[in-house]
């Protein structure tokens, strides 16, 4: 039995999401609660993006890919993620903040108050423990994942051509569907 105010223990639950009309959310796909979806962002078949007991901030020309889960720590952490970042398959993040051009590879899982500086790639398959600082620039993975080395200018680029790929795959979608 629920107890309590729960408009007042669970305010953002009650919030409903704010999507730029630019952005995309693809069929099955949820977007629920204290939710902000930047310009030309995307949210693919499947994913599940739940500010419901925090609040959850995506920039730009961001995409989450298929059967992605993104959710929030209870009253302690939300998750914000930046512009230009790539989400890929099957990815949870938990209360975590990552910057801006990332890309977090296929079936990782990021935890509670992480935090991946601009320009990272978390390899496919990493785990990124809590309280875990990725800096700028850099890669990293394993399970635990360590960073590895520094990026080089074309994994740059190929992070910044990802975001870009997603922003136009997206509006194939949006120029299809009814």
């Amino acid at each position: 039995m629920l107890t309590g105010d729960l408009k007042r223990d669970y305010p953002n639950r009650f919030q409903s999401p704010k999507i730029d009309p630019t952005a995309m959310i693809l069929p099955g796909a949820h977007v629920l609660g204290d939710v902000h979806l930047g310009k030309e962002s995307s949210i693919w078949f499947n994913s599940v993006v739940r500010g419901d007991v925090n609040y959850i901030r995506i920039g730009e020309r961001t995409n989450v890919q298929d059967n992605s889960v993104i959710h929030v720590s209870y009253k302690a952490s939300p998750t914000i993620i930046g512009s230009d970042v790539t989400i890929g398959h099957c990815v949870m993040l938990h209360a975590c903040t990552i910057a801006n051009f990332v890309l977090v590879g296929i079936q990782s899982v990021v935890l509670d108050d992480v935090e991946i500086g601009d320009y990272c790639i978390i390899g496919a398959g990493s785990l990124v423990t809590a309280r875990t600082k990725i800096p700028s620039g850099t890669m990293a993975f394993g399970r635990p994942a360590k960073v590895v080395r520094d990026l080089t200018e074309e994994e740059r680029a190929k992070i910044a051509f990802n975001a870009g790929h997603y922003v136009n795959l997206a509006k194939t979608y949006r120029t299809t569907q009814n």
